[in-house]
């Protein structure tokens, strides 16, 4: 069945959005069996007030490995060993 645009209804704020072609064949090669229910704007003020797409938060500080500064996107936890990009990259090589 050959796929078309199709015009949709926001759930959110009412509005009419299209859910176009490349959209689907996105959502079908993904394996995503829902059809969005909200226009690309809600979406993503529900993903911001989610959290999601925000500045990401960095942590400084000092590789365990070769003692440089650096930053982490993630809280080091108590006796967790932390690695700059270079030492973290050289372990899992």
């Amino acid at each position: 069945m050959e796929l078309q645009d199709k015009t949709m209804t926001c759930r959110d704020c009412g509005r009419e959005f299209t859910f176009t072609k490349g959209e689907q064949e996105f959502y079908q090669e993904k394996g995503f069996k829902n059809e969005p229910s909200r226009c690309p704007d809600c979406r993503s003020s529900r993903k911001r007030e989610r959290g999601f797409g925000g500045p990401r938060r960095l942590y400084d500080v000092t590789c365990d490995e070769c003692g440089a500064q650096t930053q982490v996107p993630f809280e080091p936890r108590q006796g967790r060993p932390v690695y700059c990009r270079d030492c973290f990259a050289k372990m899992n090589s």
